[in-house]
Parts: C-alpha cells; sequence; structure tokens
C-alpha cells in the first residue's frame, strides 16, 4: 500500500493527471519526501481516491500520473458533531479526532460557558485552520471523506436550525437521561430503521448550563449519558462519536 497520500478537491472527470496545489505539493515533496515513482493516493474528501505515480515531484505543483481511480463506498449513515467551543487548542485536538473517527460534520458553537471568543476575520481564520487540520488528519488515517467544518455559531441560532437531522442527541451530566442503546433501540422502533443522519451535541467545560440544557431538549434533543464519569469536551466529543458510530456500524 501507498505510503503517501495527497488532498486534491478538484480533479476532473477522466484526469490522466493531477497537479497539486504549492501546499499540497511542498507537504508531500519536502515534507513527506515524495520521489519521482512513488505511489501516491490522491483524494478529494467526497469520497473519491485515486491511485497515482509521482510522475513530477515538483515541491510548487507536483504531478501525480493516475493509474486507476478508487470510489470509496456509499455511507450508510453520517454523523454530525456540534461542539461548544473549549478553551486554548482543544478544538484543534477534537477536529482532528472526529475526523478520524468519520464525523461527517463539525459544527463550533458559542455557548453561555465557552470562554474563546472570535471576531469576524479570527473565527474564519480558525475555521480555515480546523479544515486544514482536517485534511491532515485524513491524510494520516486514509479517511477519503472530509467533514464539513461550517463558521462559528451561537447556540441558540444553531438549535433553530438543527431540524433536518434523524436523530438529535445532547450528551449530558444531568438527571433524566437514558444510555445510547436504549435511545437508538427506540428510535428504530419508531422508525423501523436506524438513524441515518445524527447529530450529538457536546458542551464545553463545565458542560452546557441549565438554561441551555433545557433549551436543547425542548428543541428536540434527546438526553443521553457517557456514563458515571466527567469527561473533558474533547474525551467525551470522541467517546460520542466513536460509541454510536460503532452502535450504527452493528445494525
Amino acid at each position: 500500500m501507498p505510503d503517501f497520500r495527497a488532498y486534491s478537491p478538484d480533479v476532473p472527470a477522466g484526469a490522466a493527471e493531477i497537479r497539486l496545489s504549492p501546499e499540497e505539493s511542498h507537504h508531500l515533496v519536502v515534507v513527506n519526501r515524495c520521489s519521482r515513482g512513488d505511489l501516491v493516493v490522491a483524494f478529494d474528501g467526497r469520497g473519491r481516491e485515486w491511485l497515482t505515480e509521482c510522475a513530477d515531484p515538483a515541491k510548487h505543483g507536483a504531478v501525480l500520473r493516475v493509474k486507476s481511480i478508487r470510489p470509496a463506498a456509499t455511507r450508510a449513515f453520517a454523523i454530525s458533531l456540534a461542539q461548544a467551543l473549549p478553551k486554548g487548542a482543544t478544538m484543534d485536538d477534537i477536529v482532528r479526532q472526529a475526523t478520524e473517527v468519520g464525523a461527517a460534520r463539525i459544527v463550533p458553537l458559542l455557548s453561555e460557558r465557552t470562554q474563546v471568543h472570535f471576531d469576524g476575520d479570527r473565527a474564519d481564520k480558525k475555521v480555515e485552520k480546523w479544515r486544514t487540520t482536517a485534511i491532515e488528519a485524513a491524510k494520516q488515517c486514509g479517511n477519503p471523506w472530509l467533514p464539513e467544518i461550517v463558521p462559528v455559531q451561537k447556540f441558540d441560532a444553531f438549535l433553530a436550525t438543527s431540524g433536518s437531522y434523524d436523530l438529535r442527541l445532547v450528551a449530558s451530566l444531568h438527571a433524566g437521561t437514558t444510555t445510547l442503546k436504549q435511545t437508538l433501540a427506540r428510535f428504530t422502533a419508531q422508525h423501523g430503521h436506524p438513524p441515518r443522519h445524527a447529530l450529538w451535541l457536546v458542551g464545553p467545560e463545565g458542560d452546557f448550563s441549565p438554561a441551555e440544557m433545557t433549551a436543547a431538549i425542548t428543541a428536540g434533543f434527546l438526553p443521553v449519558t457517557l456514563g458515571p464519569l466527567v469527561l473533558r469536551s474533547d474525551t467525551a466529543a470522541l467517546y460520542a462519536l466513536s460509541i454510536l458510530s460503532n452502535e450504527l456500524r452493528a445494525d
């Protein structure tokens, strides 16, 4: 299996060659030391992959010769993560880990207990950084699908537009929660099939406020326990995505 992966989002149908961007070329040739003749898997982040051979290892515009196309299997389900922004660089870790476990969409949220705040320009730069982090994670783990990372949103605004998901879950430390197995069993019994697009809502340090939790439940989110221990926000996000993915694959 090739040791090299490269991201190329705009490959025309039937292309015989793929020319990488300057950034991808630098990473492939200078950082990873790809040479002429080396095999490289190129991917577009939307499920298409190409097995290629490095024809020109130019560090500002590497050219890959296509040997075969490898479309990924259609995903049977999609899991999104709406994550209240934690402090520091923790969101970078969450984006990387969410990409590694196959999250379809990541929504960064500003909540009452969010301790970081962005103006417009800084928020845009953060989102671009997270998208770069997702690309790096996808290359590392072999994921042909990149999560969509949307602009930072306010908590209330997101709740008002979250109705398109089949199943909406909120990780909760409060009373009145159920387990994920119970929640999925009820959904499947009611609809005749498991959810096809589920959403996890995960809080920041200190969890969501009682008012936010009430608002989420009123908006249709089901409170689910992640166990008896109090988890860090990044641990909670990874755990929530992982156990739901595992349960849906089991079906």
